[in-house]
């Protein structure tokens, strides 16, 4: 594996970052990906400038009431409608089984 080993400061103690550039990431990412996976931090460089990190995923968990507020600012969630605490209206069936399993057949019998 081509790598660069870079040393920063950090907090009193020096930790190894691994570098690899874009030409080499293409071929092997999977490889830096599970580095990054097992705690890594990867750089990610082009002509010898980072332009990128991977590092590893954050468990970081968002609380259920922050969730559902996101999701109904960004659209993409729509919020229940207040209601008096009653249990909503028993759904009618379309059809009946049977007319369903009859339909069924005969679209069967088509084939």
């Amino acid at each position: 594996m081509q790598a660069r080993f870079d040393k920063e400061a950090s907090r009193s103690y020096l930790y190894a970052m691994r570098s690899v550039g874009l030409k080499v990431l293409k071929n092997k990412l999977s490889e830096y990906v599970r580095l990054a996976a097992a705690g890594e931090v990867v750089r990610v460089t082009d002509r010898d400038r980072v332009v990128a990190e991977i590092v590893p995923p954050q468990k970081r968990e968002i609380p259920e009431d922050e969730f559902l507020a996101r999701g109904a600012r960004e659209g993409w969630l729509t919020p229940a409608r207040i209601s008096d605490g009653s249990p909503p209206p028993a759904s009618k069936p379309v059809m009946s089984f049977e007319e369903l399993m009859r339909e069924l057949a005969a679209d069967r019998e088509d084939r």
